[in-house]
């Protein structure tokens, strides 16, 4: 979730000051710092097919280009420019939610699990989590979030006629 002690947008702003604590340039917009070095991940609703960047691909801060009004960002080995007044349509990436995490893999996982996140604390929700780790996951947590994890079940209950149809011939 976004919210909260444990939500993106605080760990983003915690994470950045950790891991990028003294950038050689950065810019506040949106709610946001921007710093080189910085991941950033694109939020944007549709795809930016002018800059031929999509929803959820991430870059890196490369640059602020102070007299020009630019982000530039690095995309796969090239460059996207962003005008300052566009940066609404970007957010730092040390952290995410589920939704936005999915489809994509990465080295590190890092789970915070916490009762003000009820309404996440479904089997499903962390076994996407946990499917986003290529090489670590780690969950760290309150022991009664991860209590309610375990008993939450399978989830509802899905009504297939997969079998129906396979038989049916």
């Amino acid at each position: 979730m976004q919210r909260g002690a444990l939500g993106a947008r605080s760990l983003n702003a915690d994470l950045q000051k950790a891991i990028n604590p003294n950038p050689p340039a950065k810019i506040e917009k949106f709610g946001w710092i921007f710093a080189a070095g910085d991941k950033i991940k694109i939020m944007q609703t549709e795809h930016a097919f002018d800059r031929d960047v999509f929803d959820d691909d991430l870059g890196t801060v490369l640059r602020i280009d102070w007299p020009e009004g630019l982000l530039v960002a690095g995309f796969d080995g090239r460059e996207v420019e962003y005008p300052f007044g566009e940066l609404d349509t970007v957010a730092p990436a040390y952290a995410t939610t589920i939704h936005n995490s999915q489809g994509s893999e990465y080295p590190p996982v890092v789970i915070t699990l916490a009762t003000q996140h009820c309404t996440m604390l479904g089997r499903n929700h962390v076994h996407t989590v946990v499917a986003r780790g290529k090489h670590l996951v780690v969950i760290v947590g309150q022991r009664r979030a991860m209590a309610i994890v375990v008993r939450s079940g399978g989830g509802r209950k899905r009504w297939m006629k997969g079998r129906e149809w396979l038989t049916a011939s």
